[in-house]
């Protein structure tokens, strides 16, 4: 219903205006980022008490800190490219902090 008129209304204006809609998905992307960051931190400071890890979840939460904050100062025509490389960058972050979290929860499982 709602949502529908919504987003055909966002689509037309897309259509109308390709660049500034680009340049807001971006704006998006690195609050985003901030947003990701900040939930990053606190799940590394809640995963100190049982996790000796937990200072590798911090680094990529600091990590993505910066780069939303680049972000934010970037003109148009490096954001196209900032923003493949970051989603790509935040892609890696998160695949590495699971991989450690995993082989943790392993052992701990071994522990018990």
């Amino acid at each position: 219903g709602l949502f529908g008129v919504l987003f055909v209304i966002a689509g037309v204006v897309a259509l109308i205006s390709p660049e500034n809609t680009f340049a807001a998905l971006a704006d998006i992307m690195g609050f985003l980022f901030l947003i990701v960051a900040i939930s990053w931190m606190i799940e590394a400071f809640i995963w100190r008490e049982v996790n000796e890890l937990w200072w590798i979840g911090l680094i990529a939460a600091v990590l993505m800190l910066i780069l939303a904050f680049w972000t934010a100062g970037q003109f148009f025509i490096d954001k196209a490219y900032l923003l493949l490389v970051f989603a790509g960058i935040w892609a890696l972050l998160r695949g590495v902090t699971d991989f450690v979290r995993a082989f943790q929860i392993r052992q701990i499982g071994k522990l018990l």
